[in-house]
């Protein structure tokens, strides 16, 4: 399932990274290619580091929850394996250094250049960027390598880095945005901001702190389940959040196709391995007459044989966190939180308006669709489940959608292979190989996540 990325800028930048963190030698010394670059500049790596967030979830991790969510249906070849649960610790081998090596090993290095520099609007993305994708790791895995990894090739490296709790692990990456926020806040923005080098959003630090306290947002509500407060502080976070669709934090690819959406690749490069119509997603959105098929249907393609529709085109987003998620999370907490069923219905309208919006749904159909299935029934527990089934539509190809479902159970999915659906990935083969005395022993099934309860 591994695709590869082919953007030569990522490759020259790791090339980079590998050359300056290296003690000097008689090669490094002597055999010098005069057409390198001697140091490494922010402007160069924040490009590289998104690329690398969004081509890691676009990538394995959107495949994996998806095929597990149900999402997608694995039709043939190691997509049919692993719908069936057939994963096993080799599995997640090349997942591992595209999230550590390929972002976030990248990212440090981008916090460390951005500190020693002073600037501070790279810093405060920089560290943005690493709380977001500590959060959908840490969701995936639990503890995991963090505060002693991450130093690469540097003298004070540690090759076997102990795992931080998971529990440790949320309140690190609650720091990391706080941080982050200051940094793009402080009056000294530093000699260096970016601006088109930031793909995400342009160097506009508001949306950037929008995006920090959406991701604060999801840390509470997934903690939210019997307790009001957590709930509350999820509200709070949402409040200073995105207030419509143009603050999406989302990565919008290239139109080559060495810059093309994961999803167009995996379909260019394995046809058939997946499929959407066998999904159990598409029966449940056939069977309410859902208008956002279509945009949903990645076999969908025109008469040359292109994708049409919104999450498989060459130039498709990769969605972090949207509006319309937030939207349906600001439902979920008010009622967690003890607010009232018609609050709570309203944000749940607003939610499904802002998902078909997105979508291209036509209004009419949009109505009508709301109609039939807009209104919440009365008791917590099933407006709950009501809304996470809508949200696991609005989630279509984004890891949260797994987490979702973990912390709710709905919608009511039946597992592929024996009586249970994995609740958690497996570490990889490598560091069962390399870093074995600090891998926690676990299986896809237990231990389960502090919040999935």
């Amino acid at each position: 399932m591994k695709l590869r990325y082919k953007a030569g800028l990522m490759v020259m930048i790791s090339g980079i990274l590998i050359t300056t963190s290296c003690k000097k030698t008689f090669w490094t010394d002597y055999n010098v290619n005069p057409n390198a670059l001697a140091a490494v500049t922010p402007d160069l790596l924040l490009p590289t580091v998104e690329a690398a967030l969004a081509y890691t979830q676009g990538g394995d991790e959107s495949r994996f929850t998806a095929l597990l969510t149900q999402q997608m249906f694995g039709a043939n070849s190691q997509s049919q394996t692993y719908y069936l649960y057939g994963l096993n610790p080799g599995v997640f081998d090349n997942l591992w250094p595209d999230l550590y090596t390929s972002t976030m090993q990248n990212d440090y290095t981008l916090i460390q250049i951005a500190d020693k520099g002073g600037y501070n609007r790279y810093g405060g993305i920089a560290r943005i960027i690493m709380a977001y994708q500590l959060q959908v790791a840490v969701d995936l895995w639990g503890d995991l390598p963090y505060s002693q990894a991450l130093h690469g090739n540097a003298e004070k490296a540690i090759l076997h880095p102990t795992y931080d709790k998971a529990l440790g692990l949320y309140d690190t990456i609650a720091s990391l945005i706080n941080v982050g926020t200051a940094m793009l806040q402080s009056p000294d923005a530093g000699v260096l901001v970016p601006t088109t080098q930031d793909v995400i959003y342009k160097g506009d630090e508001a949306k950037w702190i929008k995006f920090g306290h959406a991701i604060k947002g999801r840390l509470a509500l997934h903690q939210s389940k019997g307790s009001p407060q957590m709930a509350a502080t999820a509200l709070q976070e949402f409040a200073q959040s995105f207030t419509s669709s143009a603050d999406n934090a989302q990565y919008v690819w290239g139109t080559t196709e060495t810059s093309a959406n994961p999803w167009y690749q995996f379909y260019r490069d394995r046809p058939g391995d997946e499929d959407w119509p066998q999904s159990s997603l598409a029966a449940s959105m056939t069977a309410s007459n859902d208008p956002r098929y279509g945009a949903l249907d990645l076999d969908s393609t025109d008469a040359a044989g292109t994708a049409m529709n919104y999450y498989n085109m060459i130039n498709s987003p990769t969605e972090l966190i949207t509006y319309d998620e937030m939207l349906f999370a600001i439902a979920e907490a008010t009622l967690r939180s003890g607010g009232s069923l018609v609050t709570a219905q309203s944000s749940y309208q607003a939610a499904i308006t802002a998902n078909m919006k997105k979508l291209g749904v036509d209004p009419g159909d949009a109505a009508v669709y709301l109609t039939a299935h807009g209104t919440l029934p009365v008791g917590t527990d099933a407006a709950i489940a009501k809304i996470a089934s809508e949200e696991y539509v609005a989630l279509f190809l984004n890891p949260e959608v797994w987490t979702l479902w973990r912390r709710t159970g709905s919608p009511t999915l039946v597992s592929t292979t024996g009586n249970q659906i994995p609740r958690r990935l497996l570490y990889p083969q490598s560091e069962l190989n390399f870093n074995a005395d600090n891998v926690p022993s676990v299986t896809l099934y237990s231990p389960t996540l502090f919040w999935d309860k």
